[in-house]
């Protein structure tokens, strides 16, 4: 795993989980990490991540068929 530093000016008044959040919700939403990868970089569980995921606007559903059909057969 990697670590990176990002410097966000004051004027963000964002806290430092949400600011996680976001990026673990965008790159799950981006197909880059699986929910229990996101999961992991915000420190919840994967129940608590995908409960998580409207409040970032991100659906747990892709609007993808293909996606669908391969998450159907994954189940």
């Amino acid at each position: 795993m990697r670590t990176i530093q990002i410097n966000i000016p004051d004027s963000v008044e964002m806290s430092d989980y949400d600011f996680s959040m976001m990026v673990a919700a965008k790159l799950y939403e981006e197909q880059k990490l699986s929910t229990g990868q996101a999961a992991e970089i915000v420190g919840l569980s994967k129940r608590a991540f995908i409960e998580l995921l409207g409040k970032y606007g991100v659906s747990l559903f892709s609007s993808s068929v293909a996606d669908l059909h391969s998450d159907i057969a994954n189940a």
